[in-house]
């Protein structure tokens, strides 16, 4: 599968470790431009791109940046993907990285403002999970401390998409729901940082409060 990763950080370089390593034919690319991604590119055989190349003939994008710079992102960057692209949003909103977001504040999902930034649907996942385990925590099928990530969207076709990819990669998924209901997932949720199976991750989905914490805000 032909899969675009924007952002070369801690998550969008361990995706395109594994997803590589898999057997996927992966574009990354980053805000300082591809020269910087030679080391990346040569441990993995991705192929380093420009942001605005990232997403062409893509069936997945993996938008993997922090809010503040969604804005920025190349104005028509989807425009050439596959038709029926699963984009995927890893992003977390955090006040003293990004700014106050008004809209965040006043309650709209995170995934949701994403969603209207970059003009297209999104489905929202990894935002919970550490780097690292990307790397270490897959597992087969069937294995019985299998971690479970949580999965929120709108667009049934493209979930299903992100959660056979995420299968693939060793973790099973949960349908956290629409993305209205992703801020169950979003920092400061009891799923969110959680390594548990299918059982813990549904159960912490519904001990969720729209309410941010002290210790989030923090």
């Amino acid at each position: 599968m032909k899969i675009g990763i924007i952002g070369a950080g801690n998550i969008g370089g361990n995706l395109t470790r594994r997803l590589t390593a898999l057997g996927h034919e992966v574009a990354v690319a980053n805000s300082r431009g591809p020269h910087t991604l030679t080391a990346l590119a040569e441990e993995t055989g991705a192929t380093p791109v420009a942001a605005s190349d990232a997403a062409k003939g893509a069936r997945v994008v993996v938008v993997t940046v922090p809010l503040r710079a969604v804005p920025d992102l190349p104005e028509g960057f989807l425009d050439e993907a596959a038709e029926g692209v699963a984009v995927i949003d890893t992003g977390n909103y955090y006040p003293q990285r990004d700014g106050r977001i008004a809209d965040i504040e006043d309650g709209l999902p995170e995934s949701r403002w994403t969603e209207r930034q970059i003009g297209h649907p999104v489905i929202k996942a990894f935002n919970g999970t550490y780097a690292q385990d990307i790397l270490d925590r897959g597992r087969p099928q069937g294995t019985p401390d299998r971690q479970a990530l949580p999965v929120a969207g709108d667009d049934p076709a493209a979930k299903r998409t992100v959660r056979d990819l995420i299968d693939e990669l060793g973790f099973d998924t949960v349908d956290s729901g629409g993305l209205d209901d992703s801020w169950r997932q979003q920092p400061g949720t009891p799923v969110y940082g959680s390594r548990g199976r299918v059982d813990a991750i549904v159960k912490a989905l519904a001990e969720a409060s729209p309410e941010r914490t002290a210790e989030w805000r923090a």
